[in-house]
């Protein structure tokens, strides 16, 4: 079995090791601290020591730093001598430089391998938190995603998105009555969040080919798990999208991975910076089910590792959940700082050696206070602890040395063309306009036109004429888009915990 991971060395004598067992690595953790007190180091450190022992890793890149992993570190730089003081100091001799095996992402594409999901794969319940709908503007959305899963439509990017809305709404007076009453406004607040969306770049986001969870869990021919690393400096500029797409990816694990139980090690660790904005504005019912994925998750050998400033970012049901904590320095200059102080020391198991409240506003760079489970499960009691360094360089890369490192990947050229099949924008508007509404089908019934005569249009009058009766999933299936999707909608489609289809 492989080592486990040496978070650094604390105790009286500062050489007693402080370590994470990989047997309890899914049990999840929290890295905190306030700005410039070592998190990014510390989670670099984690990252290269989890794929030394054969475990993938997926972490984003708020500042660029991280991708440093997929370089070893410099002998000659500026940080070199610092560091490798600190190596000797807690007992692991001079640093041996390494560089972990790295893949980078971006959801545009330009410092990274594409980042894509289908608009279906995101569910209305995720979609509605990126667009910031109301609760009956969330109804509509649901209602179009029941419709397109009903009629067997593909809605893999926005267009197909914004052509189901508009059909939807047109379609409402037939609709509503299985369906539930469909708003002319809300289908209209809805598409004007929509266009922010697409203004913000969020369009780049959705689509295919998807993201493949196989290719976030693979590992190097020496058996090291790879570093997933995402470019996010950019993505953070728009928090809802940068933490939605996290959210989702959390689900996809959890609905696609099988049960494991407690393996010796998991099947992948993913950190979760600025984690405080995965919980911002969320309605009650979404932060119950994020924690609800965070509580069932262990169970699929996912490690999740959230890192942000102060501990009270996240909620009680999360922080309760959370196996291995390193909290760095926490500055209090206000009385709702000191409480944050004060909630953070009270998180651990007491130290009859020192006071963990007056030690949190003290530690220096590279410092923390550190707890994890021992092999009981059980919590061991706070150590002040000086963090290893990592063997990686400290620092992002450059331009060229991206370039190169995407050029050599296993995965060049399996996300970089977008595909654009049909879908339902071309099933809706029949290549040239849109189905017909509502309005137009009383044209027809009057005389005064003929219906036009779409795939969509039969399956709207096989839907007006049966009663109670209700198609099964193969009838389904062979409606719409029986040529282009037949593979897809086989199986009855389902929804997973956070509305994500399941595949």
């Amino acid at each position: 079995m492989a080592d486990d991971i040496v978070i650094g060395a604390g105790g009286p004598d500062a050489e007693e090791r402080q370590l994470l067992l990989l047997s309890r690595a899914n049990r999840h953790g929290l890295v905190a601290g306030a700005t410039g007190t070592g998190k990014t180091v510390t989670l670099q450190t984690l990252a290269e020591q989890f794929s030394a022992a054969g475990v993938p890793v997926f972490c984003a890149d708020i500042k660029g730093d991280l991708s440093g992993l997929a370089l070893a570190g410099d002998p000659a730089g500026r940080l070199h001598d610092r560091l490798n003081e600190r190596s000797i100091k807690i007992g692991l001799g001079p640093i041996e430089y390494q560089a972990a095996p790295v893949t980078l992402w971006d959801v545009w594409g330009r410092t990274g391998h594409p980042v894509r999901a289908t608009v279906s794969d995101m569910g209305p319940q995720l979609l509605a938190r990126l667009l910031q709908l109301n609760e009956t503007q969330e109804g509509v959305l649901t209602i179009a995603f029941q419709y397109a899963d009903d009629q067997g439509l593909l809605v893999l990017d926005l267009k197909d998105l914004r052509s189901l809305l508009t059909h939807v709404s047109g379609a409402a007076s037939e609709l509503q009555v299985r369906y539930g009453n469909i708003a002319s406004s809300s289908v209209g607040a809805v598409q004007r969040q929509l266009l922010l969306l697409e203004r913000e770049g969020g369009e780049a986001f959705f689509g295919e080919p998807a993201l493949q969870l196989a290719d976030l869990m693979r590992t190097a021919p020496d058996g090291r798990g790879y570093v997933n690393v995402l470019d996010a400096t950019r993505l953070i500029q728009s928090p809802r999208l940068y933490s939605t797409f996290l959210m989702w990816l959390l689900a996809e694990l959890f609905e696609s991975l099988p049960e494991v139980g407690d393996p010796e090690k998991p099947k992948l660790v993913f950190f979760f910076d600025e984690a405080h904005l995965l919980f911002a504005d969320a309605p009650k019912a979404l932060v119950e089910k994020i924690e609800q994925v965070v509580r069932l998750v262990r169970s699929k050998g996912v490690g999740v590792y959230f890192v942000t400033q102060n501990p009270k970012d996240l909620p009680e049901a999360v922080l309760g959940q959370l196996g291995c904590r390193i909290q760095h320095a926490l500055r209090a200059y206000t009385p709702n700082e000191r409480k944050g102080v004060k909630a953070a020391a009270q998180s651990f198991r007491p130290n009859p050696g020192f006071d963990a409240e007056t030690v949190i506003s003290e530690l220096a760079t590279g410092e923390a206070l550190v707890s994890t489970l021992d092999a009981r499960g059980v919590p061991t009691m706070v150590e002040r602890t000086l963090i290893r360094p990592p063997s990686s360089r400290v620092g992002p890369l450059t331009d060229a040395e991206r370039e190169s490192l995407l050029a050599g990947s296993a995965l060049f050229g399996r996300y970089d063309q977008r595909v654009d099949r049909s879908s339902a924008y071309e099933t809706l508007t029949g290549g040239s306009g849109l189905a017909p509404t509502s309005r137009e089908r009383a044209k027809t019934r009057s005389g005064r036109q003929e219906e036009p005569k779409t795939e969509v249009a039969k399956t709207e009058r096989k839907l007006r004429r049966r009663a109670s009766s209700r198609q099964g999933p193969v009838e389904i299936a062979g409606g719409v888009v029986v040529r282009t999707a037949a593979r897809e909608f086989a199986k009855y489609i389902l929804r997973g915990i956070l509305g994500s289809r399941k595949r």
